[in-house]
């Protein structure tokens, strides 16, 4: 897919969820269009939704945010309900916002997810010094990220700095030198760090009736 018709897509399914999905990259989504995607554009009538639509959209949000296929979802599920039998879901929260692509994005050092899982899997993310290339890897406690040097230099990078799309979370922290930014996990994330409206408890019952 073309960058143009990459675009349009972000916009389609941010639309269609009516919200903003930060990790996507393309802000301003909702500003020209208030209403859904499709032929009827705001004549449409929507009925209301039924409870597994509702399970549904929460479970797309994850998918479509965190740029994750199905499969890779209910992966991360099976790892955070075999770790946790209380609030699975806030492991697998812990577990979707600690991936390496999204900690690069939530730095500041990208504008988008896939612009920071471009970074991964070019070889510029260091994490404790060593090169990672790997977007899904699941970042730990106190690990420290970087950027290589020519990355540092990108004008995409610089911008991205200078103007990031989110507030850092207070799970991280970014010490600043004159050389580079370097990013530390400070603690585990939690469903109040996802930079949407979410409700969890939704995307729970959603697996808890057809498993994962």
């Amino acid at each position: 897919m073309n960058k143009l018709g990459s675009r349009r897509k972000k916009w389609k399914i941010q639309r269609a969820l009516g919200l903003e999905l930060p990790g996507l990259g393309r802000p301003g989504a909702l500003e020209k269009r208030g209403y859904p995607p499709g032929q009827h554009g705001p004549n449409v009538r929507r009925k209301k939704p039924t409870g597994y639509a509702l399970q549904l959209r929460e479970k797309q949000k994850l998918l479509f945010n965190y740029i994750i296929r199905e499969e890779q979802l209910r992966r991360f599920v099976r790892v955070a309900q075999s770790r946790s039998q209380s609030d699975w879901m806030e492991t697998l929260i812990s577990l979707l916002e600690r991936r390496l692509d999204n900690v690069v994005f939530r730095l500041g050092f990208a504008r988008s997810i896939s612009g920071a899982r471009q970074l991964v899997s070019h070889g510029h993310v260091l994490v404790d010094g060593r090169r990672q290339t790997i977007s899904s890897m699941v970042v730990k406690q106190g690990a420290r990220i970087t950027l290589s040097e020519k990355a540092n230099q990108f004008e995409a990078t610089k911008f991205s700095r200078s103007s990031p799309r989110l507030t850092l979370p207070s799970y991280l922290m970014v010490e600043v030198t004159d050389s580079k930014d370097e990013g530390v996990v400070v603690s585990n994330p939690t469903s109040e760090h996802i930079p949407f409206e979410f409700n969890k408890s939704l995307v729970a019952e959603y697996y808890a009736k057809r498993g994962a």
